[in-house]
């Protein structure tokens, strides 16, 4: 039998020793996982050892989750293949007359990207790399330049095929499919307002995002042309979210389909070599596991914490602050945003998720301002597009979030942190926007799954 502590005290000491190894520099995974099995050690007795292959055997046979790896060499074989790059040029030579067209061309290309990858870090590294030496060179605004690298890249988290929702769905029992529907609109609306952000602000202010010089600028008829080599893959992930969507295959099917797709356009690019799939082989099996084990060592953390009576010290604590149903959610929002300075998204989900999941489903969500609310069977649904909206604005949030550092790694020497931090704000300030609107009118995210399945 292990030591006797209260539930209170457990709190401080499991999630104050977890902040503090990470801010130390210690991986997550191993950190949850290992303060699970001490804290199961010192406090737990024999019945609760059975917690261990209790949580991580349903991960390891969850058909679900194949899908990540399948996704992940997916984006892996494009980026190997130089199609991303690509993408980026032709959109980039398209706009490049207005105002402000690179920052947004950068959006647009983030916004196809997150469609193909489905993982943050990969498309802000990329259009960190790509986009930003374009924009500086052509003499914008460095903030405006950063931001639109910084909400874009963000996207990755929304838009399906989104990684984040295929382990929300495992996690809170949802369907994956649902999700990637009720996910697509709201992804586009915020995709839709950086655009006007960035293009209304170009306009206004002189010399914030100027235009291609007259020289630089292409003809229609050369316009026309450049758009054939993008086809093939913006067809590819049409087909995939197409199958999805029309009920055709399963998001795994359709993942197998899209890896399939993606060897095939490469191929068609003459881009497909023994070395580009060996390099997105290793590419997919280093995120894939770093995903997995994650998995494995918070799901050990939370439900060592479950057991002992978290779940309903988290609930009691959040019912006694007095608050409605929309302020409790609130209070999530700030905690999930806190959580995103320290932890990254596979952390957060499974850390908050499965605490937070329940206590919304017994909550009466009877709408804000007089327009309609969310029916009991639709609550995991909603919240889950409203969580991923929400994890956008922690990856943006300073001075930890994680987006930011992802693009100062990549950013040159003089783009400073400081540029990046104030780069952010706005575009974080949007994404608030974006937040209010899905919670007060919760059919942007409902209508269309309703339409799809029928309900």
């Amino acid at each position: 039998m292990g030591l006797e502590i209260g539930i209170g005290w457990l709190t401080f000491w499991m999630f104050s020793t977890l902040i503090f190894l990470l801010l130390l520099g210690l991986p997550l995974a191993f950190v949850t996982g290992g303060l699970g099995v001490v804290f199961l050690f010192l406090f737990g007795d024999v019945q609760m050892l059975h917690i261990l292959p209790s949580r991580i055997f349903p991960f390891m046979t969850d058909y679900q989750l194949s899908a990540i790896p399948l996704f992940i060499f997916m984006a892996s074989v494009l980026a190997a293949a130089g199609l991303i790059e690509e993408l980026f040029d032709v959109v980039y030579q398209i706009l490049g007359g207005l105002k402000g067209g690179l920052a947004t061309a950068t959006i647009i290309a983030s916004t196809i990207l997150a469609a193909m990858v489905g993982v943050i870090g990969a498309a802000e590294v990329t259009m960190g790399i790509i986009a930003l030496p374009a924009m500086l060179k052509r003499k914008y605004n460095p903030e405006l330049a950063c931001g639109s690298i910084l909400a874009g890249g963000t996207l990755g988290i929304l838009i399906p095929p989104s990684i984040l929702a295929i382990i929300f769905a495992v996690v809170a029992q949802q369907s994956v499919g649902e999700l990637f529907i009720g996910a697509f609109f709201p992804g586009f609306l915020l995709s839709g307002m950086y655009i006007l952000y960035v293009t209304t602000r170009s306009y206004l202010k002189e010399g914030v995002g100027p235009a291609l010089p007259k020289e630089e600028r292409i003809s229609a008829k050369e316009k026309f042309k450049l758009l054939k080599g993008i086809i093939a893959p913006i067809l590819l992930v049409i087909l995939v979210l197409g199958v999805i969507f029309t009920g055709v295959a399963t998001p795994v099917e359709a993942a197998g389909i899209g890896t399939f797709g993606a060897l095939v356009v490469a191929a068609l690019s003459r881009k497909l070599s023994w070395t580009n799939i060996a390099t997105a082989a290793i590419t997919t099996l280093k995120a894939s596991t770093m995903v997995l084990w994650i998995m494995f060592g918070a799901s050990i953390f939370v439900g060592f914490y479950i057991v002992n009576g978290g779940q309903q010290f988290v609930t009691e604590s959040l019912l006694g602050t007095g608050l409605g149903p929309y302020g409790i959610l609130l209070i999530m929002m700030v905690l999930l945003i806190l959580l995103g300075m320290f932890l990254d998204w596979v952390g957060i989900l499974l850390l908050a998720v499965p605490i937070f999941a329940p206590i919304m489903r017994s909550l009466p969500w009877d709408g804000l301002f007089g327009f309609p609310g969310v029916p009991p069977g639709e609550v995991s649904l909603w919240f889950g597009v409203v969580y991923m909206v929400n994890m956008q604005m922690s990856f943006l949030s300073p001075p930890f979030g994680y987006a930011l550092f992802y693009l100062k790694s990549v950013a040159p020497p003089e783009i400073t942190m400081g540029i990046i931090f104030r780069a952010a704000v706005p575009f974080l300030f949007l994404q608030a926007i974006g937040l209010a609107l899905v919670v007060i009118f919760p059919e942007i995210i409902l209508w269309l799954p309703r339409l799809v399945y029928g309900n």
